[in-house]
């Protein structure tokens, strides 16, 4: 038996629970039953003193709240017909453009379908110069000046208030710089020039702005409207299968791991299919595994050739994922790749340990050719600065064994990304500032 047709009531005022037994109100008239039999149930406990009289009269008003739901209810949900039907767009009120504007996204929806990956005349995905931006009194970003090639991962590395967060939602558009230009998927970022660069980008910021209570897809057909994007159904196809949840479409985002969150937010900026990506702390809060899958999808859209901007704090991961790296405070420190920049701060040397120390290492080390200096390591050994690691080792092996040295290891010492950054950061006085 199913409840009674409810005439021309536009909605009904419960709903029965897709999963479990019971109604929910759904109509603003249902929500006041609630509140009026919730406050029964106050009163009642209030009022009576007994346990059973109590147990009694709880259980009477779920009764006549369950009643009036099932006679002011609509039909109970197909679970699996909400699965299949749900990246469908719901009817929304169309938005009302501008002639401009309308010729502006169908200029951007016919390139989408061809976009130009690397560019074959070699200009730059991003090219900034003399970007500054200025909150009041407190200077964010001061004359930074640099570019990202087509199809390059960039990270962006620096200490908190560095002013990576401010470099992306200035280029992304969303906030107006104070001096200096850029040029963003190859259009210059001006206010005129908005439109058409928000359709060429995306943004996917630290924290992924789900709506919980919505499920996966859901989500993206929400922002897909928001986009104003075409054919919505296979790009959320495609997106979901691109971060490998299309099982998980019909899912609430309150019911996913942070990981899980993570991906379907790096779906929503893929929905527009952007050719500069910016990802701000993708892996922030994440366990290695789902780190490893965020890096792997990363790496996934870098073959596509996707142009990622990416600010990380973790530096084993931006000089893992990174093509090239920019290490900010306020002002930029240093760009290049990770190796380039272990040369450029770093001399080559040679890490040597002994079972015991020499007796007279200045003598050991003094005639060997392509050895510039030496000094011991905090681990009992000696470090030595060399021009040529691969020409110094062997001459350095015959040194030590006929001083009688008993070598346990003689190896390259190789600097890290963390060891550029350090360095960087010590001499940076701006930055131990409290």
């Amino acid at each position: 038996m199913s409840p009674p047709d409810l005439g021309s009531r536009p909605q009904p005022w419960f709903v029965r629970r897709r999963s479990g037994v019971g109604y929910r109100p759904l109509a603003w008239q249902g929500w006041a039953i609630a509140g009026v039999l919730v406050a029964a149930a106050v009163v009642a406990l209030l009022v009576v003193h007994t346990s059973t009289a109590r147990i009694v009269l709880v259980l009477a008003l779920v009764a006549v709240y369950n009643a009036v739901g099932w006679r002011l209810s609509g039909p109970r949900p197909d679970p699996g017909d909400a699965a299949e039907e749900a990246p469908t767009v719901a009817v929304r009120k169309p938005v009302e453009r501008t002639p401009e504007q309308l010729e502006v996204m169908a200029r951007l929806r016919a390139e989408a379908s061809m976009p130009p990956r690397r560019s074959p005349s070699g200009d730059d995905a991003i090219a900034v110069e003399g970007l500054t931006k200025r909150f009041g009194e407190r200077t964010a970003l001061d004359d930074v000046s640099f570019s990202v090639g087509w199809g390059e991962v960039f990270g962006f590395l620096g200490p908190n208030g560095a002013g990576k967060t401010t470099t992306v939602r200035t280029l992304g558009t969303l906030i107006a710089p104070t001096a200096g230009s850029a040029v963003v998927a190859g259009i210059p970022l001006t206010p005129k020039n908005a439109v058409a660069i928000r359709g060429r980008i995306a943004i996917m910021p630290e924290a992924p702005g789900l709506y919980p209570r919505l499920t996966v897809a859901e989500n993206l057909e929400f922002f897909a409207g928001l986009y104003g994007l075409s054919d919505v159904r296979p790009r959320i196809e495609q997106a979901l299968a691109t971060v490998n949840l299309v099982d998980r479409a019909g899912d609430p985002c309150n019911s996913l791991s942070k990981g899980l969150r993570q991906r379907v937010a790096i779906a929503r900026a893929l929905l527009s299919d952007p050719r500069v990506l910016f990802l701000d702390e993708p892996t922030s809060g994440l366990d290695p595994v789902a780190s490893r899958e965020v890096h792997e999808l990363i790496g996934a859209l870098r073959e596509r050739g996707v142009t990622i901007v990416l600010t990380t704090h973790r530096l084993e991961e931006a000089e893992r994922m990174c093509d090239r790296v920019a290490i900010l405070n306020t002002t930029l420190r240093t760009v290049g790749r990770p190796d380039e920049l272990r040369e450029r701060l770093f001399a080559r040397s040679l890490a040597v340990t002994t079972v015991a120390p020499l007796d007279a290492p200045e003598r050991v080390f003094a005639g060997i050719p392509g050895v510039e200096g030496w000094h011991p390591d905090d681990d009992g050994g000696y470090e030595l600065t060399v021009s040529d690691p691969r020409a110094a080792a062997p001459a350095l092996t015959r040194a030590l064994v006929a001083a009688g040295a008993d070598v346990i290891s003689i190896s390259e010492r190789r600097r890290s990304l963390e060891d550029v950054y350090l360095e960087l950061i010590d001499e940076d006085v701006e930055a131990r500032r409290p």
